[in-house]
């Protein structure tokens, strides 16, 4: 009866330590996480959410950590939290470059003060529309399930204890965020493009016609124009979106499209 209790508190406390580990690797991702992470969800939200990802996942792998000594322990948590900042810096950078995008479609087409305030950040109104619809795109595709499948697969990437290599996280890094900000601008390329047309026009016009005050006829017709193009382009932007966003967590360490 008793080596049966010794028994039972080993495979309890090891499950303890199991989950533990997991869950600071997981909650740090969590906490940048789209959808999850965001400013707009209660704190209490996002760790329910962490303590959920993280019964499920260490449930799907094998004991990931057993204690020893105090500073190996730490060393093991710290990694363990490194991790899991890493490559949520990696899911964050793809809300950023809806926000991005957005900016760059509102400064082209003088939207970038419309309902700038209704978010918890500061945005233009296309990156406050862009953002929100991405995010609900991403829900609906099943973002949690694919979130799993990249927490489980972070272990394979990234054992347990280990911190990521320097040269690792300097090239890898460098080309994610150089790959958001490439679709940023990929993203907003219709607006900069109608951007660049509507000034050529009327710098052309201006110069026809210098009496006529071309910047109060041409103001409604960029703002039109805007909102047309935001109307027309806004599925196939997100879809462009979602696509690369759903590659990075099926594979986040393969080279940017």
């Amino acid at each position: 009866m008793i080596g049966a209790a010794a028994q039972l508190f080993d495979i309890a406390e090891a499950a303890v330590w199991q989950f533990f580990a997991v869950f600071l690797r997981i909650g740090a991702m969590v906490a940048l996480l789209p959808g999850v992470g965001e400013n707009m969800v209660p704190t209490r939200v996002k760790l329910a959410v962490a303590l959920g990802f993280s019964v499920i996942v260490a449930s799907a792998l094998d004991p990931v950590f057993r204690p020893n000594a105090l500073q190996s322990v730490a060393l093991f948590f710290l990694a363990e939290a490194a991790v899991g900042l890493f490559l949520g810096f990696g899911l964050r950078l793809f809300v950023l470059a809806l926000q991005t995008a957005g900016s760059i479609a509102a400064n082209a087409t003088s939207l970038a003060q419309i309902l700038g305030g209704a978010a918890a950040e500061p945005l233009p109104a296309i990156s406050f529309i862009l953002v929100l619809s991405g995010l609900a795109l991403a829900m609906i595709l099943d973002l949690h399930i694919y979130a799993v499948h990249f927490m489980v697969l972070s272990y394979d990437l990234f054992p347990a204890g280990q911190f990521p290599g320097p040269s690792v996280v300097s090239s890898w890094g460098v080309a994610q965020v150089s790959a958001s900000f490439a679709l940023a601008f990929a993203i907003s390329a219709p607006f900069v493009i109608a951007s660049l047309m509507y000034n050529l026009a009327l710098g052309a016009i201006n110069r026809a016609m210098p009496q006529l005050m071309v910047a109060f006829v041409g103001a409604p017709v960029i703002t039109f124009g805007g909102l047309a193009i935001l109307f027309l382009a806004a599925p196939v932007m997100l879809v462009i979106w979602s696509d690369q966003f759903f590659a990075f967590l099926t594979d986040p360490m393969a080279p940017p499209r």
